[in-house]
């Protein structure tokens, strides 16, 4: 029995393939690759899919926005930023809530047309969706985890709270609503630098 113990403790310690099974599931494991912003299919304005993937490459600015919020003139800071960076590779998603004061009551239809009559938005503004609760997009349910808030509480507190990704699709930085777009401007530069690409 002594000498079967031996022998057994000898074995274990011997790379075999149960040794080498081990080491390649721990392999495999270790290069499990990360979800990105990439990886979330959202709806535009119409309905239809709009798949994330295609803005690899970008550095991308999430905001979600209202139409009759105190902090809505902030999409003139968003449309001048995307002005200023969108040759460079920046992209603008707005993209409209209605879970905060009831601030954004409008169809999609209504969003599209009060944004580029009232403020000259190019940038995609896509469709209505919620970030908070139950009903929150997958989107938004990652972002909040890469990124949490004050004090790493996840929710969104209200409209135009602000999200920069990077170029590889992963989230950088939350925004809250207070912050200007335009005080953003240093740091979607460094995103856009050519250490980035």
């Amino acid at each position: 029995m002594k000498h079967f113990t031996t022998a057994a403790l000898c074995l274990a310690l011997l790379p075999g393939p149960c040794a080498a099974a081990g080491k390649a599931g721990k392999t495999k494991k270790e290069t499990a690759v990360e979800k990105t912003v990439y990886d979330f299919t959202v709806k535009d304005a119409l309905g239809a899919d709009y798949p994330l993937s295609q803005l690899k490459g970008k550095v991308t600015l999430i905001v979600n926005v209202a139409s009759k919020c105190g902090y809505t003139p902030q999409y003139a800071g968003l449309k001048a930023l995307y002005d200023k960076y969108r040759e460079k590779g920046l992209v603008v998603l707005g993209f409209p809530c209605n879970q905060f004061a009831n601030q954004e009551p409008g169809s999609n239809e209504e969003i599209q047309h009060f944004c580029r009559l009232n403020y000259g938005v190019e940038f995609p503004v896509l469709g209505k969706l919620e970030v908070n609760g139950k009903g929150e997009d997958p989107l938004y349910a990652h972002l909040k985890a890469k990124a949490p808030g004050l004090l790493g509480t996840e929710a969104i507190k209200w409209n135009f709270t602000k999200f920069l990704v990077g170029r590889n699709g992963r989230v950088l930085s939350r925004h809250a609503p207070a912050v200007k777009p335009e005080e953003l401007a240093p740091l979607i530069e460094k995103a856009l630098g050519p250490e980035n690409r």
